[in-house]
């Protein structure tokens, strides 16, 4: 996907919402999806560029991974109190993923998550 894909977001989220229906935990799987996308969109966005996305469903644990092709680290940013609703992506996945972080990959590099799976 690249930036003139966007519009590919909710694609994206559709087919994670198939996956993690043998999942069984819908609570979880809302916050995989919106978390999912914020990655997705800053990927597309920041790099103007392609982005693959990897998500890996184990009993009681999600892992998303969204590996793009620079190697510019994201930036957590504390939004402006203008309203505007840009810097939100990386505070949300802080504050509703289990665990994240970010990691070179070759040219580029993973920004990634989990949620674990939580009463279902």
């Amino acid at each position: 996907m690249g930036r003139s894909d966007l519009r590919a977001v909710p694609e994206v989220r559709g087919a994670l919402r198939e996956l993690l229906r043998s999942w069984g935990r819908p609570g979880r799987s809302e916050i995989a999806e919106l978390l999912t996308s914020e990655l997705v969109t800053n990927a597309l966005v920041h790099t103007d560029r392609d982005a693959i996305l990897t998500a890996t469903v184990r009993p009681g644990r999600l892992r998303v991974e969204v590996r793009d092709f620079v190697g510019r680290r994201p930036k957590l940013c504390v939004p402006d109190a203008d309203g505007s609703t840009h810097g939100r992506g990386l505070m949300l996945v802080q504050s509703l993923a289990d665990a994240w972080g970010v990691r070179a990959h070759g040219v580029g590099k993973v920004v990634w998550f989990e949620l674990d799976g939580g009463p279902a």
